[in-house]
């Protein structure tokens, strides 16, 4: 069986970075209880899952769509809290209410969102990178 990485719960910010990070390493480390390797599989997942949900988030909106919109951003919300992408998680929520609400800056909120999923994808790169060094 492969040697599982190690990802480095020291300060998950990149050089020069002043946001905060995109995931809460202890977060997601009390989530698993410290087992690196199901944190390693957990990102893989939630990061491939992302991918997915911004190809759909990205897709042209069609009439009606607004339900299906909300019920992905709540699964989004939902996987985000768990990993401790707080910020996505966030983003995801608000995207929810403004589709829920048929609020006129949902597309905004869309955006807003799919930059949070960027920005974990390059942070969960960088993590698992660093931990195949």
């Amino acid at each position: 069986m492969p040697k599982s990485a190690a990802i480095n719960h020291v300060g998950n910010r990149q050089e020069g970075d002043d946001a905060a990070p995109a995931l809460d390493l202890g977060h997601l480390s009390r989530q698993t209880l410290g087992d690196q390797a199901l944190e390693t599989e957990l990102l893989k997942l939630f990061d491939s899952q992302n991918a997915q949900f911004a190809a759909r988030l990205r897709a042209p909106r069609q009439p009606g769509d607004m339900r299906a919109r909300a019920d992905l951003a709540h699964t989004l919300k939902g996987s985000a809290r768990a990993v401790g992408a707080f910020a996505l998680g966030e983003a995801a929520q608000a995207y929810e209410e403004a589709l829920r609400r048929g609020d006129v800056r949902s597309a905004a909120l869309c955006e807003r969102l799919v930059a949070e999923i960027e920005r974990a994808h390059r942070e969960i790169g960088a993590l698992l990178d660093n931990a195949e060094r």
